[in-house]
């Protein structure tokens, strides 16, 4: 008897497994415009290599991703919005709701971040570096960056209040979320900084240690 053939892959069915997790729960609508706003990044972060960040306007990014400037305003609200927001918090937070339940809430941080992390180097390395070594060099961007709609507080909030079974978070579960995030946006500024080439899973395990130290009870 002849054994089953493998199903081959469908003919856009990413290769890429970030872009797998990013793609998993979307339907083929929300997967058209999460590719259209990676298209206007990609294209984007082409100019400002070429040409620098405040040369760049938005009108020649809008014409490299052949959409118009409203339709990148459909999907960016500033230019600066183009660089601090990500897709990745879906992805993030369902790495986070895998982890055990009873599991101290930062060693579940530790593990879901350095496994994203280490998938971003392995095949989105250089977008990841592009963006954070602009928010190193431009003022603007590193000014704006701990603005509440660019902050992750709130995905750690969701998983913790998940976790938690709650609908409000705590006090202690603001504090918590808020450190764990400006501590990781730390750990990757300061790789960036460092041209790429420190040890980023070395950076974490040290963030998180930090971290641990102070929030012990967690």
């Amino acid at each position: 008897m002849t054994p089953p053939q493998p199903t081959a892959p469908l003919p856009d069915a990413p290769t890429n497994p970030v872009q797998a997790k990013l793609e998993a729960p979307l339907s083929l609508r929300e997967r058209k415009k999460l590719k259209t706003r990676q298209t206007i990044r990609r294209e984007a972060y082409r100019l400002i290599s070429e040409q620098g960040y405040d040369n760049t306007t938005v009108e020649q990014i809008a014409a490299a991703a052949e959409v118009s400037p409203s339709t990148f305003f459909r999907y960016f609200a500033t230019k600066e919005d183009l660089v601090l927001s990500d897709e990745y918090d879906p992805a993030v937070i369902a790495a986070l709701l895998e982890r055990p339940a009873d599991e101290p809430f930062l060693e579940s941080c530790r593990e879901a971040m350095a496994g994203l992390i280490h998938e971003l180097l392995q095949h989105e390395r250089e977008e990841l570096f592009t963006r954070m070594r602009l928010i190193t060099e431009v003022p603007a961007l590193r000014a704006a960056l701990h603005r509440s709609d660019n902050n992750p507080q709130e995905l750690f909030l969701t998983v913790l209040t998940r976790r938690a079974g709650i609908e409000e978070p705590t006090y202690e579960m603001r504090v918590t979320a808020a450190a764990i995030a400006a501590a990781t946006a730390e750990a990757l500024l300061q790789w960036a900084a460092g041209g790429g080439r420190e040890d980023i899973a070395s950076l974490i395990d040290q963030t998180f240690a930090l971290l641990g130290s102070g929030f012990a009870g967690v």
